[in-house]
């Protein structure tokens, strides 16, 4: 029997980058076997050269385009000291052919590492690449005198016309860097301040302009997709007439199949992974967030080449939400493709800025967007409840409802032992009807102080733990405000029709409430939302940042009142905080638990059928952490007989699994005193399955079982009592904030509106102060300081001093009884209104009391018309009496019948008596 014949490693490399030029469409030939002519690309081994032999030289179309420098795998991490190799064979002379110019593109290559130079670049510089490109690309691009990078180098200035601010930077800094050839980009861009219309006007300039050819717009979500494809759809360019899409073929991927002449393709992250695999999609799959994916396959391969999609198949992959979609498996989808990666987001953390390797172009940070006015602010109202904080008791030998999460199963049986539960068991395994009754009777009686002149409830999402918990939710909205179903929905990924639900939302009356558990918790468009109820905690400060951002949108007038008919404009969001979220502490890391919505089941079969992602094993461990405590000595007992040990134990495995100080200690011990990425993953794999290999079909559905045997005990019998609902923070010192910059703004304008130079210099005259001269000072504030509005300042005042009075109808007579305040006319808060009755009374007593004649009943009705037009107007001049309502009762004429030549001195005597 003949011994196998042992290769050298430079040999082995070479056997498998030949399998590699062959999975790309080479031709791969021996010297002897030359035949340059015989396909598209031919890759000719040890082809001659003036300088020896080079490894492989690559001919498209029968003329030789490149080299390829082969090394053993033991070269990887010094393959760019042979650049200067394969750069010799480039420039050399050839055998047989006649290159005056060297060639343009370079390889160096082993068997796991490939790096790339094309020598068209202004500054030639090699990258990594997933492998060799294929002979059609490297005929298109050697037809082509400049490169992608070349091309960036000739990008016209910018057409400012329609950008913001932000945006201009953004773009202006992001082509600066892909001039420098930098690999990856990060935009950060607060919520609401144009992320994708800043990504849009970029792709149309890199596709015009620097010769791009195809660019993939990556996104997690098929309704982040959706969304996308309508702003391709609606975007118009500075300098053309013609939409985006009038100009490019953009192509959302329903399918596996992408048409040739699409310039950009929109996809999500898993529909691309399971392109790129040649597998079907579950459609669900792309509803779901890309790290609450469960895997139904023994192991999640990784991703490899794919002939019909190759690297080069995109210039540029723009990553919207990249905070969420560049981890673990995914990032192999990113990274797969030889393309410049530009990342959007608002909450990038650590590990974003990793990834895009700290090279950040733009940061603009949700305090800037409100300064520019591109987002709105937010006030946080807290609900605080006596079971909310502190939990509550069952009572002994109550009759106690129990019921099964899902099915909503009920039954009912004895409460043997009194039996506290804490706030956090609330909504999981203990619902406290009165409690959530409490919140939302409390939200019902607030809202319209919180919301003054408002007479619909403006549009509010409240954040709910569970579907159960959203379920419970939405029964108690409806009974508490009176309302039909149409006035509080779910919009969960569960729900049916959640999208015609969420449209409904955006653009019509109903539903006023919608309540959700993840589906537009982040990334999702709502601009007329002004309220946010928090009915569950968030320890992750990067999404509750982006909860918060459902909030943040602007939107116009004309917008708004179509859905909110009595809203003026949209000046700031409010916060409802019922659980604390606001001052509970926030980690900038992932919770444990990073799967919500998959379930525990799911979770626990993924991990015994292969799936080793630490994600899976945190949740996992943090799901029967939770159990663990739950649990009486019965359960634990049938637990660790079929599991072999305690649940605590496997409990602790799982952690272990994936604590990097004891998976780093056992690497040192495997022999890598300094471990690298290989052995560092080496020594958790076989942690993980250390842990996983306890699982079982049998003791999955034990835990199961006994888990949702636990059911939800329904506490009926406690009365929740309301501890605190009043604005968050120091109230006093908020409102002190508040009413010393809305002082400061008038003392800054006093010189420059009317109405202000009338008040502060010549108070003798207010009476001359018109309504259209309120309104422009009303316009003026509400531009310059929109967080100032006048009912909002009304609030901080009435705090400051002590007013239990009646807040005003609107914004005008508001801010005239404001402007009295601060120039000290008046000296605590009075309504308008009722400063106009009180003088009126005044004026008409002095007017009786004296030796002059006395006004009518006839005369009178008519003034208290004036009484009640000076109430909401300032003013009455001529020509009001041709309008309501003067103009039913006769206008100018019935008033001269009743006052005749005395008619203008009473209209003047009014105006000064009634605005003293």
């Amino acid at each position: 029997m003949l011994e196998p014949v042992n290769q050298n490693p430079e040999q082995i490399a070479r056997d498998q980058i030949d399998k590699r030029l062959l999975a790309a469409g080479w031709l791969v030939q021996d010297k002897s076997s030359l035949n340059p002519n015989a396909a598209l690309g031919v890759a000719v081994r040890e082809y001659p050269t003036d300088t020896g032999p080079a490894d492989y030289v690559l001919f498209v179309d029968g003329r030789a385009v490149g080299v390829v420098e082969a090394k053993p795998d033991s070269w990887g991490e010094r393959l760019t000291t042979v650049e200067e190799q394969s750069s010799g064979y480039a420039s050399a002379k050839l055998k047989w052919v006649s290159n005056a110019e060297p060639l343009p593109f370079l390889y160096e290559s082993t068997a796991v590492v490939t790096r790339f130079t094309d020598g068209r670049d202004p500054s030639p510089r090699s990258r990594e690449v997933f492998t060799f490109h294929r002979p059609d690309t490297l005929k298109a691009w050697r037809n082509d005198p400049l490169s992608l990078r070349a091309g960036l180098q000739q990008l016209p200035d910018l057409n400012t016309d329609n950008l913001r601010d932000c945006q201009i930077k953004a773009i202006t800094k992001l082509e600066a860097s892909l001039q420098l050839g930098k690999p990856r980009a990060l935009v950060q861009m607060a919520t609401g301040s144009g992320k994708t219309f800043t990504a849009i006007t970029q792709i149309y300039r890199l596709l015009k302009h620097a010769g791009a050819r195809r660019i993939l717009f990556l996104v997690d979500t098929k309704n982040l997709g959706e969304q996308a494809e309508g702003e391709f759809m609606a975007y118009l360019p500075n300098d053309d007439n013609r939409k985006f899409t009038e100009l490019y073929n953009v192509q959302r991927l329903t399918s596996p199949s992408m048409a040739g002449d699409t310039q950009v393709v929109i996809s999500t992250i898993q529909r691309m992974y399971a392109t790129l695999k040649g597998e079907p999609l579950d459609e669900a799959a792309e509803d779901q967030h890309p790290e609450d994916q469960q895997w139904r396959r023994r192991e999640p391969l990784p991703v490899v080449y794919n002939p019909k999609l190759p690297p080069e198949t995109f210039d540029v992959v723009v990553i919207d939400e990249c905070h969420r979609s560049i981890y673990n498996l995914w990032r192999q989808v990113i990274e797969y493709f030889d393309a410049f990666l530009i990342g959007l987001t608002a909450t990038p953390d650590a590990r974003t800025y990793g990834f895009f390797q700290q090279n950040v172009v733009s940061e603009y940070t949700h305090e800037n967007a409100i300064a520019d006015k591109v987002n709105v602010g937010n006030e946080v109202f807290l609900i605080e409840t006596e079971i909310s904080q502190a939990g509550g008791k069952l009572q002994a030998q109550q009759l106690i409802e129990k019921r099964e999460r899902q099915t909503r199963a009920r039954r009912w049986e004895t409460q043997e032992d009194e039996a506290a539960y804490a706030a956090t068991q609330l909504d999981r395994s203990i619902v406290a009807p009165d409690q959530i009754r409490t919140v939302i009777q409390t939200f019902r009686d607030q809202w319209p102080a919180i919301f003054p002149g408002r007479k619909e409830l403006p549009k509010t999402l409240i954040f709910a733990k569970t579907d159960s918990h959203a379920d419970d939710i939405i029964q108690m909205v409806r009974t508490e405000f009176g309302e039909r179903n149409d006035f509080c929905r779910k919009i969960t990924n569960g729900a049916k029709n959640p999208k015609s639900t969420l449209s409904a939302f955006r653009n019509e009356y109903y539903p006023r409430i919608a309540v959700t558990v993840d589906m537009i918790a982040t990334g999702t468009d709502v601009k007329p939302l002004e309220c946010l109820i928090f009915m569950r905690d968030v320890k992750s400060r990067n999404y509750f940042e982006q909860m918060k951002g459902r909030g943040t949108r602007v939107v116009d007038a004309d917008a708004l009142k179509k859905v909110s008919p009595s809203a003026l404009a949209k000046t700031h969001y409010v916060i409802i905080d019922a659980v604390g979220v606001t001052k509970s502490l926030k980690t900038a890391s992932q919770p444990l638990d990073s799967k919500p919505s998959i379930s525990f089941k799911d979770l626990a079969y993924g991990l015994m059928m292969g799936d080793r992602s630490e994600e899976t094993v945190s949740s996992l461990a943090s799901r029967l952490s939770r159990l663990d405590t739950k649990l009486d000595a019965t359960d634990q007992a049938q637990i660790a007989e079929l599991a072999g040990r305690p649940l605590a134990g496997i409990i602790r495995d799982l952690f272990d699994a994936i604590d990097a100080d004891k998976v780093e200690a056992d690497a040192k011990a495997a022999g890598h005193p300094e471990p690298d990425d290989a052995a560092m993953n080496t020594a958790r794999e076989a942690r993980i399955k250390h842990a996983a290999n306890l699982f079982t079909g049998p003791l999955i559905n034990l835990i199961d079982t006994i888990r949702r045997d636990h059911e939800q005990t329904i506490d009926h019998d406690s009365k929740d009592k309301l501890l605190r609902a009043e604005w968050a923070g120091d109230v006093t010192e908020n409102a002190k904030q508040i009413t010393s910059d809305f002082a400061a703004y008038l003392n800054d304008n006093r010189d420059k509106v009317a109405a202000l130079t009338i008040y502060f210099n010549t108070p003798a005259r207010r009476s001359q102060v018109t309504f259209a001269m309120v309104k422009d000072v009303l316009h003026r504030l509400t531009t310059d300081q929109p967080r100032l509005a006048p009912l909002t300042v009304w609030r901080a005042y009435a705090h400051l001093d002590g007013y239990k009075g009646d807040t005003p109808a609107g914004d005008l007579t508001a801010l005239v009884a404001l402007i009295r305040r601060v120039t000290g006319l008046d000296p605590t808060l009075t309504r308008h209104s009722d400063r106009v009755r009180r003088n009126f009374q005044n004026w008409i007593l002095k007017r009786h009391s004296g030796a002059g004649e006395k006004f009518t009943k006839d005369q009178m009705d008519w003034l208290h018309m004036i009484r009640d037009h000076l109430a909401t107007s300032f003013i009455i001049e001529r020509d009001d009496l041709d309008m309501a309502p003067f103009d039913g009762k006769g206008g100018m004429g019935q008033m001269y019948a009743l006052f005749g030549e005395g008619m203008e001195a009473v209209m003047t005597e009014m105006n000064e008596a009634l605005s003293a």
